[in-house]
């Protein structure tokens, strides 16, 4: 069993297929676990973490803009 540095360690070396892989069997694995997930379809999943992931980076570029005024 591979400790979750050594994971994170690989991780920049794996190709991007092999990252999308990874990150449809995490996805996979929110829903058998019935995690909060905000969105779910064929075109993948939306959880908690994504949407409050998303609005910090938009509150960070409004904050910006708001400091160029």
């Amino acid at each position: 069993m591979y400790s979750v540095r050594e994971i994170i360690m690989v991780l920049p070396s794996l190709s991007t297929d092999e990252l999308q892989y990874i990150e449809r069997v995490i996805h996979n694995l929110y829903r058998v676990r019935c995690e909060s997930i905000v969105y779910d379809d064929d075109y993948g999943i939306w959880t908690d973490q994504d949407q409050v992931s998303v609005a910090s980076e938009i509150f960070k570029l409004l904050d910006e803009e708001e400091d160029l005024k």
